[in-house]
């Protein structure tokens, strides 16, 4: 599979997953489930059978503790990040960044502190542009 198909097609609860191990390193699938049952009540199986699927993709891996499969992520949030970013900017918007920004910018509610930081980035990008 294509690094950027792997990254962009994540489920909601793949995400939430890896969200988990960026956070915390290594759980094992016990512990991922106790961390996701209050907002995801699953069964423990459906969250060792997830974690085998990820793995098979390449976003998890594991190492054995005893009985315990102990996971950590195998890919870091800022390649998960640019992945996702990349797909949404291409599927709704043609590729066009300006669009991206322009559409999140109106539709959004943006603070004037988010407003001055992506100023900076921008005076910050075409400096290094030049």
């Amino acid at each position: 599979m294509k690094e950027s198909n792997r990254l962009h097609k994540l489920g909601d609860l793949q995400l939430r997953i890896l969200q988990l191990l960026w956070q915390r390193g290594e759980m094992p699938a016990a512990a991922v489930h106790a961390a996701l049952q209050p907002e995801r009540p699953l069964a423990p199986t459906t969250i060792a059978t997830m974690l085998g699927k990820m793995e098979a993709r390449g976003l998890v891996e594991h190492r054995e503790s005893g009985r315990a499969f102990i996971y950590r992520a195998a890919v870091d949030a800022g390649e998960v990040t640019r992945g996702l970013g990349d797909y949404f900017v291409q599927r709704l918007f043609a590729g066009s960044v300006t669009g991206a920004v322009m559409h999140l910018v109106r539709t959004g509610e943006v603070s004037r502190r988010e407003l001055d930081e992506l100023e900076k980035l921008i005076k910050n990008e075409k400096r290094r542009a030049k």
